[in-house]
């Protein structure tokens, strides 16, 4: 016998996938919490684990997205997402409390009021030691994988894409690199990297090195250190994230210096901005 259908009472609304809530264990719950950098009544800024993919996928496991239940509040709406990590990238990603908190900052982000900070390795140092990489990106899908390469202005896919990028350390066999994306081109800074003969340690899917001085990479050598923004009640804020302790163990294991770790939850401000 079928089981009996139940029927929606008229004027109902079948509810979104994304506003159904997401039952977590108490062990997925503790440890999204413990990735908080910041917190005030609009915004929460997240210190994301590599491994964890922000938002959709494959991989059938929770996300990012799925973990901001452990936020939710009754009668309140979930905190959403601003923007994206890739999933082996660590750092510094935020998160709107409110509808129209995320409002304002979706429009910040597309007006590129966003300033982002990383941190990667690479094999051997970029030449010239700095600057600025202009170059046009496509997508490419192979398979049911997508990826960007760089193209030429007017190829009819071209999508305008420039990365900043300078050496902070160097020896003869690894660097440290700081990048700071201008665009926000899927995979931009990977590419771009690889583009000038520097592909990011660990980057397999872009030609990096996944073993490097004798020493196995964990993961995509690549960490959101900073993130500046407007802040919905005014202001700025610059919010930034230590580096994990595998980053910090690459880098010791390649006898480059890690850079100086910011306080927990370290937070900038200019005069406008209500104290944190």
């Amino acid at each position: 016998m079928s089981a009996p259908k139940f029927r929606r009472p008229p004027g109902v609304a079948k509810p979104k996938a994304v506003e159904i809530p997401i039952v977590l264990t108490p062990e997925e719950i503790e440890a999204a919490r413990s990735w908080v950098l910041y917190e005030d009544e609009t915004i929460i800024v997240l210190n994301k684990p590599a491994g964890l993919s922000s938002q959709g996928g494959r991989i059938k496991a929770h996300t990012l997205d799925d973990l901001l239940w452990a936020f939710a509040r009754p009668n309140r709406p979930r905190p959403r997402l601003v923007h994206r990590l890739d999933r082996d990238t660590s750092g510094v990603i935020l998160t709107a409390k409110t509808k129209p908190a995320a409002a304002f900052l979706g429009k910040a982000l597309e007006a590129k009021r966003f300033r982002k900070a990383y941190l990667a390795i690479t094999a051997g140092a970029p030449e010239p030691k700095g600057g600025m990489i202009d170059s046009p990106l496509r997508r490419e899908s192979i398979g049911r994988e997508a990826y960007m390469r760089v193209c030429a202005p007017d190829h009819p896919d071209a999508e305008t894409a420039r990365s900043r990028y300078r050496t902070l350390a160097h020896n003869a066999g690894a660097a440290l690199v700081e990048l700071s994306p201008d665009t926000g081109r899927m995979h931009q800074l990977r590419v771009h990297m690889a583009s000038i003969g520097r592909p990011l340690v660990g980057d397999s899917r872009y030609g990096g090195a996944l073993m490097l001085g004798g020493v196995a990479a964990p993961r995509l050598m690549l960490h959101a250190a900073s993130l500046t923004f407007p802040h919905p009640l005014g202001g700025e804020r610059k919010i930034t994230a230590p580096l994990p302790s595998d980053f910090r163990t690459m880098l010791a294991a390649l006898d480059l210096p890690a850079p100086e770790q910011p306080r927990p939850a370290t937070v900038d401000q200019d005069e406008r901005g209500a104290s944190a």
